[in-house]
């Protein structure tokens, strides 16, 4: 059985898109106004900046318009078991080389 929301509950959901979407437009604004930075900054600088707001707006895609704020306990474990991994697969030549030099 589906879960019916009020019309309250409709109104504050449409207004949270609706903030994040004047806040993606003006990101992206402020996105093109800063790739003219370069006149003034190190293109490098420019480039972090572009980034850090890239980041900033897939952020709120990926929270609100996907939501995966709602998942925080799923996305955590995920991210824990990701790092273990990738520290796994770091390690694994040093144990590797740890077994030859053992024989």
């Amino acid at each position: 059985m589906a879960h019916e929301m009020s019309e309250e509950e409709i109104r504050k959901h449409v207004r949270v898109y609706l903030f994040v979407f004047g806040a993606l437009l003006a990101l992206t604004v402020i996105t093109v106004a800063a790739s003219y930075l370069h006149h003034v900054v190190p293109m490098s600088v420019s480039i972090v900046i572009a980034l850090f707001i890239a980041i900033i707006k897939g952020s709120l895609v990926a929270c609100y318009f996907m939501h995966l704020i709602d998942e925080r306990k799923m996305i955590y474990w995920t991210l824990i078991l990701t790092a273990v991994f990738f520290v796994g697969l770091l390690l694994l030549p040093f144990f590797s080389k740890l077994d030859q030099v053992q024989t």
